[in-house]
């Protein structure tokens, strides 16, 4: 399979800073731009990174402001070694225009200057005084002509441009420069509303105690805001330390997602891949977004291309989790987020419906666990009894003694009233009133039980005053492994939008704190749940009694699975974009490992299953949104049960032909 994913590769640097030493400063940026012209779209220096940002009445000199041409004319003639698929170049540098001065950014390829964007918002106050050398404030674009120690370069001059990279797939990229970012209406989000979707900022900020952070927060507060990608370079330590100190501070954002940062005083290079579908994606989902767009780009923005092709890599130099739903750090505080809103919506439902109990159905799995736990933290919270949660275990033809125990152990450790309730004659009795053959293992045979279960809890439930917690996952209602009016339907669904490597980490999580706080005792028996395969105990056990029916032994791994859910609603990526990731996601995971026939032979089976079993999610119960994904049909998935998915398993030959082509 080809490459499809749609990247933007970007470098940001800080070279070592001789200041007032032009030509220096050019060998300094030559030397770093030779290891990352090959692999990279841009590469980002600091704010006046060819004179140095702390030259002060330096820049009043004509000297250096020749010199300046100079070394930016050098640059220019240096990029040519590396071609038309060489990295484009941002630098800093003063620039003369009808006798004013201007704090600039100039974008260099392939032996041309392609703009030169003056700084809007020159910093007055405090330790910064740059309108005691420069001019800034809206400049229209327009042709420039620099004279560079009698070498011409024309250009295009303004800070009202968007540069456009690419030639077949293409990226609209957006600069401005440092104190820009911290003006109320900053031209970056100015530019991202006119379609720059990525920004850039070339910066000489100080620090300060507690700077750092504050400059974090702001700039992931404007890539979430403009939902783009944001590349973020800072001078550094070699600036001037007479009154301040530089520490080349490097931050790279993805819709208000840290994807990589340089620590201060660290002096690493940064180097990060954007998801361009990640960015379109939210952009195209986001209608605040679109309406903000109308209202606020009004102005005119001129277009400059920049023909440098964007890199078509393998590699992603970006971390993919092959578990995106589950939280990779924080996991303890993350998990009883989540709970927490599982509970205070059961509490809701529970105080709406004036219930004298909930019902739930334990079957010793992961899914009725973590349901039961919501339950009993909701009753708690409410100051009701334990005994308030009715939990009934519905032992069958496929139950074993370990699911059994399991159900049995948790429910009294939570105080719960406590029943068992064989579902194997009342489904003998369904089986002869339908004529099934009960030695036919077949979907008939299974579904019987689980719906006989349903029946019991709804009844139960009737009977007692109360309404059925549903447990069923995300997953499950993803791949429609579920059924149809039974495990299916519930009162309220808790689970329903918690996928299921979601739920594991969350029975370990919640079920340890719980153990801590309160419900002592149940800590050995949440992780042997935990160890249990995941089943639906609906087929007799082995031999040996131990479970026979697997479920990823049918569907396949739950781990993958989640993963091609998560991209699919999330992003709304293609087939192939999902495959090409997936793989990455292998490659850089330690834990789980699967070939890429295995990736995708079950990338094909989540589509098929996914598109054919809407109907059951089109009249799916009420349960409780927690994260970005979710299948609701009343909030979030809209459907039509006769999709037609073929298209998306046939998404190796889409790939073949991009190849041909």
């Amino acid at each position: 399979m080809g490459n499809a994913l749609h990247l933007f590769r970007a470098a940001a640097v800080t070279p070592r800073v001789h200041i007032g030493n032009v030509m220096e400063n050019c060998r300094e940026i030559q030397t770093v731009y030779d290891s990352l012209a090959s692999n990279t779209d841009l590469v980002v220096t600091p704010e006046l990174s060819l004179t140095g940002y702390t030259c002060a009445d330096l820049f009043n000199n004509r000297h250096l402001l020749q010199t300046a041409l100079e070394g930016l004319y050098e640059m220019v003639q240096y990029t040519k070694k590396y071609g038309e698929c060489g990295a484009a170049l941002l630098v800093g540098v003063p620039v003369e225009k009808e006798n004013e001065l201007f704090n600039c950014a100039a974008l260099i390829q392939n032996g041309s200057l392609v703009a030169v964007v003056p700084k809007t918002y020159l910093p007055n106050y405090g330790e910064f005084y740059e309108k005691r050398w420069f001019s800034g404030g809206e400049q229209a674009p327009c042709e420039l002509e620099l004279d560079c120690g009698g070498k011409r370069i024309q250009t295009i001059f303004g800070n009202m441009l968007l540069v456009e990279f690419g030639t077949a797939q293409k990226v609209r990229v957006g600069i401005e420069i440092c104190e820009d970012a911290w003006a109320p209406v900053s031209p970056g989000r100015l530019l991202a509303l006119h379609g720059a979707e990525i920004l850039v900022n070339i910066s000489a900020s100080n620090e300060l105690i507690g700077k750092a952070q504050y400059r974090k927060n702001m700039l992931g507060a404007a890539s979430a805001g403009c939902i783009c990608g944001y590349v973020y370079v800072s001078a550094g330590k070699y600036e001037s330390t007479s009154d301040l100190v530089f520490s080349g501070h490097t931050l790279m954002y993805e819709n208000g997602k840290l994807i990589g940062e340089g620590k201060p005083f660290d002096g690493a290079v940064l180097v990060k891949d954007f998801n361009l579908t990640k960015i379109r994606h939210d952009r195209i989902a986001n209608k605040t977004y679109s309406g903000c767009k109308r209202n606020m780009a009004k102005n005119f923005y001129e277009v400059i291309e920049c023909p440098k092709p964007i890199l078509e890599n393998e590699d992603i130099l970006a971390r993919v989790s092959i578990t995106p739903f589950v939280p990779s750090k924080n996991r303890r505080d993350r998990s009883l987020e989540i709970f927490q809103m599982q509970v205070t919506a059961l509490q809701r439902r529970i105080e709406a419906t004036r219930s004298q109990c909930v019902v739930v159905g334990v079957s010793g799995g992961l899914d009725s666990t973590l349901a039961l736990l919501v339950s009993a933290q909701a009753v708690k919270n409410l100051g009701l009894a334990p005994k308030t949660v009715v939990g009934i275990t519905m032992p069958g033809f496929g139950t074993t003694s370990r699911t059994k125990n399991n159900s049995m152990e948790l429910m009294r450790y939570l105080g719960c009233d406590c029943r068992e309730i064989s579902i194997a004659a009342s489904v003998r009795q369904h089986f002869c009133d339908i004529g099934q053959d009960e030695a036919v293992q077949d979907i008939t045979y299974e579904n019987c039980q689980a719906r006989e279960r349903t029946q019991i809890l709804m009844d139960v439930a009737n009977k007692e005053g109360g309404f059925v917690v549903g447990t069923g996952d995300l997953s499950e209602l993803a791949l429609g492994w579920c059924t149809y009016n039974g495990d299916h339907m519930s009162m309220y669904a808790v689970n329903t939008s918690i996928p299921k490597t979601l739920v594991r980490t969350l029975v370990d999580e919640v079920g340890h704190f719980m153990d801590e706080n309160g419900f002592a005792g149940m800590k050995a028996v949440i992780e042997d749940i935990i160890d249990t395969p995941v089943s639906p105990e609906l087929l007799p056990p082995n031999e040996d009694g131990t479970i026979a029916q697997k479920t990823e032994e049918t569907v396949g791994s739950y781990i993958l699975h989640d993963f091609f859910l998560y991209y699919t609603l999330r992003y709304g990526m293609a087939p192939a974009e999902i495959y090409a990731l997936c793989r990455e996601a292998v490659r850089q995971s330690s834990d789980y490992k699967f070939s890429d026939d295995e990736i995708e032979k079950w990338l094909r089976v989540f589509y098929t299953r996914f598109f054919q079993q809407q109907f059951k999610r089109n009249c799916m119960p009420d349960g409780v949104k927690v994260g970005s994904v979710s299948v609701s049909p009343r909030g979030d998935l809209r459907l039509p049960s006769e999709i037609e998915g073929g298209a998306f398993t046939a998404f190796d030959e889409d790939c073949e032909e991009k190849e041909a082509r």
